[in-house]
């Protein structure tokens, strides 16, 4: 299987069953990165990091330091989809692949919103 990105009528396979969504806070401008995999359950939110901390993105009791980013494994159940918003007052999100980092608007149009990451099929 492989995750894609949707909005609306348009779906985009990213041709993984792991990638990373980043972004940066809005006030703060400190990176958040998030790890997401395909399982049979859903999508599972393996590893969340953060740069810094303030405007409420604190990472939480037992994160680690490590690479410059504090890092936890998150207790959420698997999910069926994470929906990402473009509001366009922010710089957009970026999908890793692997080493290879892209903004979303090389996979949909800048206006594509909301984006929802699904299992493909």
């Amino acid at each position: 299987m492989s995750l894609c990105l949707a909005a609306g009528a348009l779906v985009v396979a990213l041709g993984a069953d792991e990638i990373t969504l980043g972004w940066r806070h809005s006030v703060q401008k400190t990176l958040w990165e998030e790890v997401w995999r395909e399982t049979p359950d859903g999508l599972l939110l393996v590893e969340a990091r953060i740069e810094g901390s303030g405007a409420g993105m604190d990472p939480p009791d037992g994160a680690t330091l490590r690479g410059g980013f504090w890092r936890w494994t998150p207790t959420l159940p698997a999910l069926t989809e994470v929906v990402m918003r473009r509001s366009g007052a922010t710089a957009d999100w970026t999908i890793c692949v692997g080493a290879a980092c892209r903004p979303m608007g090389n996979y949909l149009p800048e206006e594509a919103d909301p984006v929802v990451l699904r299992r493909c099929g």
